[in-house]
């Protein structure tokens, strides 16, 4: 029997990348996301190139009752999910403190806490009884640092990093992994999200620098859960060579 991988935000960049890395591998996957379209456009390619099993199920992490309708009625073996990787997320306005906007506010914490706490309520149960699984929390360099104009979206990603060390613990005693990987700067949406949709301003902060790719961070997520039963990777940071912090980066 094929492991099982459960994929948050799977309708593009990181998680996008990630669906595939472990279907290539081998793995009967879980999508998920908010855009229909794009969820069965992704398992569509999974099913035809890599021949993968997949479920895609459409709902928002931002909401309780869909999170528990959907990952708490999975069919038959699909429930027994090996690794959770908790990728949706976002960053939404750059402004200072007293400049932010209320909803910004409440998009990033709804998504990249409560969003996160909620599947891994659902899901985690099971691993504890199998008493195996690996949860993989897709953090940020933002939760390592904090600069001007992160404040709310930095202290979402701190939350993860706290979460992913007390989970650890929590979970320690039931033979269960857990992993935060801090990536620094990533081309994909993020950056039109972040800034709303203007294209121009999301070109910015890759002008004169290579980025990280959304397939570099798969890379690392799948080298993570694949080592061995008694190896794990708690806490990584990833930079493209051109950035030294969340501050520091070099254009040519």
């Amino acid at each position: 029997m094929n492991r099982i991988v459960l994929i948050t935000g799977t309708t593009s960049g990181i998680g996008q990348s990630a669906a595939i890395v472990f279907a290539r591998n081998g793995y009967d996957i879980i999508i998920t996301g908010r855009r229909m379209e794009r969820l069965t456009k992704l398992q569509n390619e999974l099913t035809s190139q890599y021949k993968a099993r997949v479920l895609s199920l459409c709902f928002d992490v931002r909401n309780l009752k869909e999170v528990e309708e959907n990952l708490g009625n999975l069919p038959g073996n699909w429930k027994n999910v090996d690794v959770l990787v908790n990728n949706a997320g976002l960053a939404v306005g750059l402004n200072h403190i007293h400049e932010g906007v209320i909803d910004d506010w409440e998009r990033m914490i709804d998504t990249n806490i409560k969003g996160l706490l909620y599947v891994t309520r659902v899901i985690s149960p099971g691993m504890t009884e199998r008493g195996h699984g690996h949860i993989i929390n897709i953090g940020s360099i933002a939760g390592k640092e904090a600069y001007e104009n992160g404040n709310v979206y930095c202290g979402t990603k701190h939350a993860v990093d706290a979460l992913s060390k007390s989970m650890r613990i929590d979970l320690l005693k039931h033979n269960i992994k857990v992993t935060n990987i801090a990536p620094g700067m990533v081309e994909t949406e993020f950056s039109l999200v972040r800034f709303k949709g203007d294209s121009e301003k999301a070109e910015g902060p890759y002008r004169g620098l290579k980025p990280l790719t959304g397939d570099d961070i798969a890379d690392v997520i799948y080298y993570c859960a694949s080592l061995p039963e008694h190896v794990n990777i708690n806490d990584i940071v990833v930079m493209p060579t051109a950035q030294a912090s969340a501050t520091y980066y070099f254009r040519s």
